[in-house]
């Protein structure tokens, strides 16, 4: 029996069903079922009555789920106490982070972070790399997510690999699935007007020894989806930046593979606090 199980029998009392318990905790449903059934093994009795209207507890499950809350309430305690030592009451987490990860990657780790540390004040601005660089500088971002490589002025650890994917119009001919230098060579690019992206899709288009028309330069990623989707043009952007994908545009991969590295920094010359070390721990998980 351990912690981790009785979060899981607490979590199906709670839901109703296993299907629900599992959404909660962000697991498979057949992790919840696994869980269960080998609890019930090692008890020598069954917890739950399943049926067609979700689980519902035994009678003996009904006389054990107010010890299990009773320790999972004492586990609440010990990690209380715990928290409360490592410094992460009363304390804040400051993040910085570049729009499309702002978008996609952190709204679900906050959450979890919050849920785990609910009395650390967290805050996040959303700023470009350059502007997440000098606010960890600064001292007024702890955490930044920011594209890798970074200078050594700063640690860093990489979160995931985001594919540069290529956005076409659609015609009456879909494109292929596996396009080549020579169908992409049709094509006038809409670049995007953020250094980092552009000089990584002409890096990488130079090294395979190839060329492309440019017919517009744009700030924004999604006017850059908007202009595709009228047929103005194709474009190559990394694919968090250029979600939602409308229906009438085209997703194909580069012939040969080139991805955006995302990572998360903190400043080398200064240890991260305890709040920031909390939330690296959840990002790499």
């Amino acid at each position: 029996m351990n912690i981790f199980q009785l979060e899981i029998l607490a979590a199906v009392f709670k839901c109703g069903t296993f299907s629900d318990a599992a959404l909660q905790l962000e697991i498979s449903q057949s992790a919840v079922s696994r869980a269960i059934a080998s609890l019930e093994s090692e008890l020598g009795v069954p917890l739950f009555s399943r049926g067609r209207l979700g689980a519902k507890l035994t009678s003996v499950g009904e006389r054990v789920m107010p010890h299990v809350q009773a320790m999972l309430d004492l586990r609440e305690q010990i990690d209380y106490e715990a928290n409360l030592e490592k410094g992460l009451y009363n304390s804040r987490l400051r993040i910085a982070s570049f729009r499309s990860a702002a978008t996609h990657l952190l709204p679900a780790n906050i959450a979890r972070f919050r849920n785990r540390f609910p009395h650390v004040e967290v805050s996040l601005a959303e700023l470009d790399p350059a502007g997440v660089e000098q606010s960890l500088r600064e001292g007024n971002t702890d955490v930044g997510l920011l594209p890798l490589p970074r200078s050594e002025e700063f640690n860093t650890v990489e979160i995931i690999r985001d594919e540069y994917v290529v956005l076409l119009p659609k015609e009456d001919v879909p494109p292929p699935k596996d396009l080549t230098w020579a169908a992409l060579s049709a094509y006038s690019f809409i670049l995007f007007n953020y250094a980092e992206c552009t000089s990584a899709v002409r890096n990488h288009w130079d090294k395979c020894g190839q060329s492309f028309k440019v017919g517009y330069v744009i700030k924004e990623d999604s006017t850059i989806v908007s202009m595709v989707a009228q047929g103005l043009g194709a474009a190559v952007l990394p694919k968090l930046a250029a979600i939602p994908i409308p229906d009438d545009v085209y997703v194909r991969s580069l012939p040969i593979r080139l991805d955006r590295i995302i990572g998360a920094a903190t400043l080398a010359s200064k240890p991260p606090a305890p709040a920031a070390k909390a939330f690296l721990e959840i990002l790499k998980a």
